[in-house]
């Protein structure tokens, strides 16, 4: 069989689903052909049923599409599709998975207890949602935000608290601190004639304040909807460290465009109901303009988050990397930040900016704060 018709048998597999099985195996497929296969069954099996077609046998339960979850069907499906292909099926799933009343009734709405799952959701569907379900869907945002900022900014001001300040030392007995004057004034009592001299029983210091020049950290996140658990836990993050003495942080989203929400910051709920979720990927230009952000590059972070599916210019993307490395601002590319730490990225691209001296890693937000620590010391 050749390539042409080993295509072709492929894509009418995806087309009719495991009804097919009998005639075209599904033996054949990859890994990912097989969860797309199971991502177009969670949407379609209803429609097979209602028309009294058969599930085929041999199907293990852990295969069953029913058991993907509404969140993860989103992630994935995002991911494996075509954006042209997903806006379709995304359009079905409103239906399909009963989506649709659920965002044509606020009462529905007020009825589900909030959590990270149903947030990930409301986002993901805002923009198809009733004008009415502004204020629920807000609601439950809010909730979720607070729940999650407690629970980040214990595990940040774990990875906080050890951090080392070389700079005090308690009462710093010096010559350079020694208060002369003062010293002086106070042993005058103590002159010996004979020597012609004050005898210091007492010396006097003064403490010296540390000047500490800012760091700035600048978050460059993806909102491809495949980002969408590390855009929340990235939003989430940076209005916590845009409370820390001495740090300015910037916030930047991306897609083909560019949107600087750095004045967000205080309101992670205002800012995450901001972000616009889906379209391309241009990750040069969103690199350049945080490059054109950076004033003192030895005490800048930029953190990239994303998974490295460079849309744009991958040539453009390691320039800027390199001038920014070269320049000593410290660099680390997040294919995940959120509380698995997994992720699925291009590797390929990964690797090539890992050479340019970015640190590439998938990490927990705890991890992190140490990472940033660590930098920071």
């Amino acid at each position: 069989m050749s390539a042409e018709q080993t295509r072709r048998l492929l894509r009418w597999r995806m087309a009719l689903g495991r009804y097919a099985d009998n005639r075209l195996s599904s033996s054949g497929l990859s890994a990912e052909d097989l969860r797309r296969d199971q991502l177009l069954e969670r949407i379609y099996a209803e429609r097979g049923r209602q028309r009294g077609l058969r599930l085929g046998s041999g199907r293990k339960g852990s295969l069953d599409a029913s058991q993907i979850t509404i969140p993860d069907w989103l992630t994935d499906s995002r991911r494996l599709f075509p954006d042209s292909v997903f806006e379709t099926i995304q359009g079905h799933a409103l239906n399909d998975l009963g989506l649709a009343s659920l965002f044509a009734n606020p009462a529905a709405l007020e009825k589900l207890q909030p959590n990270l799952d149903l947030m990930k959701v409301l986002l993901a569907f805002r923009g198809k949602a009733d004008r009415n379900l502004v204020d629920a869907i807000r609601r439950v945002v809010d909730v979720v935000v607070e729940e999650l900022k407690r629970k980040l900014k214990a595990e940040m001001d774990r990875a906080l608290s050890g951090r080392r300040d070389r700079f005090r030392r308690g009462k710093l007995r010096s010559a350079a601190n020694l208060d002369l004057r003062r010293t002086i004034r106070d042993n005058l009592r103590h002159f010996d004639p004979e020597r012609n001299a004050v005898i210091a029983e007492r010396l006097h210091f003064v403490s010296r304040q540390k000047r500490r020049m800012p760091w700035t950290i600048i978050l460059c996140v993806d909102q491809s909807g495949s980002m969408l658990n590390s855009l929340i836990h990235a939003t989430v993050m940076a209005s916590i460290l845009a409370g820390l003495p001495a740090v300015d942080v910037r916030f930047v989203a991306f897609d083909t465009s560019i949107v600087d929400m750095s004045d967000k910051l205080a309101d992670p709920v205002d800012l995450l109901l901001s972000v616009q979720l889906g379209g391309g990927t241009d990750i040069a230009r969103a690199m350049t303009y945080c490059e054109s952000l950076v004033v003192n590059p030895s005490r800048t972070v930029i953190a990239l988050i994303s998974d490295f599916e460079e849309g744009g210019s991958l040539a453009e993307l390691l320039r800027c990397v390199r001038r920014l490395a070269e320049a000593r601002t410290r660099l680390i590319g997040l294919a995940a930040l959120d509380t698995d730490g997994a992720a699925v990225f291009n590797r390929s691209a990964a690797e090539k900016l890992a050479g340019l001296g970015m640190h590439v890693a998938a990490m927990t937000p705890d991890r992190f704060a140490e990472w940033l620590v660590g930098v920071m010391d």
